[in-house]
């Protein structure tokens, strides 16, 4: 395992930051808002689209819906100044609610629900389940609501009414996963009636809502020495929370980044990227395009600009199964608090290469942390995360990276409680290289 010499600017109490920011950030919106809090307080300011942008040197941020994208200037940055760029993404697999959600059947009041992303849905049944996101009100305006009581929940059938179950469960997306909240004939209107009120607004004024389950049960330190996390939404709010605050301490540091630090905060991820808060969409494109303008730059600025920029994807990956090691690659077993993993496949699921190897044994070197690398077993099919979408997207330099963890897009999830803040100091390092 490469190791790297140094001291390393993040500890333990880190992760218990990182514990407080994932029971503030059930749904993407609400991920976005606790990062844009984090930022006002370090002094960045929030820019919207529709306005003309100055060339002050500073932090500066831009949230549409799920998504973030931050910045810092630092004094005297020409327009052609190459970008450092950590990217990220708010949305976690989930069960989300339905346009119309009131319905039930046999006397049982429930909530249509529909599948988000890639979703091990064995792991939703059985559990607490609170509700969170957002209402879109009359008149344009939205309000956050997060709803932490077991209000929801999708029980599992009896074992003497499903007597195989433990030699194979099957789940119908459609007629298993309904989950319960109360007992009565259907209600309609209800759901929104109760969550307008949750959230302080009228019913009449909801015209739309992005609403999600979500397990209620808090993130916990586990094992005897408290040396693994069990948390939700790990994946990928943990590489967020670590790239806000690497963005917050290369800003506030007593000397200059070398590069313009970024971080992009995408949502929609885990279906694809495909839409206008996603990697595949122009948004980092153009905050990155109107910076360059904004300090007097041209399209051959910006072209230059792009030409120097390094991206460094964040997003979680796979550490070697005790009970199912023959899945992983026999010469690649990441474990927890390894510090980051490098995630590399020749197929461009993962976009680094041999340079963007290069690029992430400076920054750990520089931070002072040790790091793994993940291949994939031959014989399985590898993931993909927003990485290639952004290389491909904006011709910029990429490489993946994350942290290694287990029953990942699980409704709760298993790291190692160092690895949040080795990744951090790692792309602190990266930032201001």
């Amino acid at each position: 395992m490469p190791t790297a010499a140094g001291t390393v600017f993040f500890d333990r109490s880190h992760t218990d930051d990182l514990i407080a920011y994932l029971n503030a950030s059930p749904s993407p919106y609400h991920a976005v808002a606790s990062a844009a809090g984090r930022l006002e307080k370090a002094g960045f300011r929030q820019v919207t689209e529709t306005e003309a942008w100055d060339d002050q040197a500073g932090g500066r941020f831009v949230v549409r819906g799920g998504a973030l994208i931050a910045w810092y200037v630092p004094e005297g940055m020409g327009p052609e100044a190459p970008f450092r760029v950590v990217g990220s993404h708010t949305d976690s697999p989930n069960l989300r609610v339905k346009p119309l959600p009131d319905t039930g059947s046999v006397g049982w009041r429930q909530v249509a629900v529909e599948v988000y992303g890639g979703v091990p849905l064995n792991t939703w049944l059985d559990r607490d389940l609170g509700l969170s996101g957002r209402l879109a009100l009359r008149g344009g305006g939205t309000a956050l609501v997060q709803v932490d009581e077991a209000l929801l929940r999708v029980p599992q059938l009896a074992i003497h009414l499903d007597r195989q179950v433990n030699e194979g469960l099957k789940l119908d997306r459609q007629r298993h996963l309904t989950p319960l909240w109360g007992i009565g004939p259907v209600d309609e209107g209800a759901l929104i009636e109760y969550v307008a009120e949750r959230a302080g607004v009228a019913a009449q004024d909801v015209t739309g809502w992005d609403l999600m389950v979500h397990d209620v049960q808090p993130p916990s330190y586990l094992g005897r020495d408290r040396e693994l996390l069990a948390a939700a939404r790990l994946d990928n709010l943990l590489s967020v929370h670590a790239g806000v605050a690497a963005l917050v301490a290369v800003a506030t540091a007593d000397t200059e980044p070398a590069a313009i630090p970024v971080l992009a905060a995408f949502d929609h991820e885990e279906t694809g990227s495909e839409s206008d808060t996603g990697a595949q969409g122009p948004l980092l494109g153009n905050v990155l395009e109107r910076s360059v303008f904004a300090r007097g730059g041209t399209a051959e600025d910006r072209a230059r600009a792009l030409a120097g920029t390094v991206c460094l994807s964040a997003d979680m990956g796979h550490a070697v199964h005790p009970n199912y090691s023959e899945r992983h690659e026999p010469g690649h077993h990441p474990l927890p608090n390894g510090g980051p993993i490098l995630k590399v496949n020749v197929n461009q699921r993962y976009a680094t290469d041999g340079v963007g190897r290069a690029v992430f044994a400076a920054a750990c070197e520089r931070a002072g942390v040790p790091w793994q690398t993940f291949v994939s077993n031959n014989a399985m099919p590898c993931g993909t995360t927003i990485g290639p979408i952004t290389a491909a997207r904006l011709g910029i330099a990429t490489v993946d990276c994350g942290v290694a963890a287990l029953s990942m897009h699980s409704s709760r999830e298993l790291c190692g409680a160092d690895d949040p803040f080795l990744l951090a100091a790692a792309l602190k390092g990266f930032l201001e290289g």
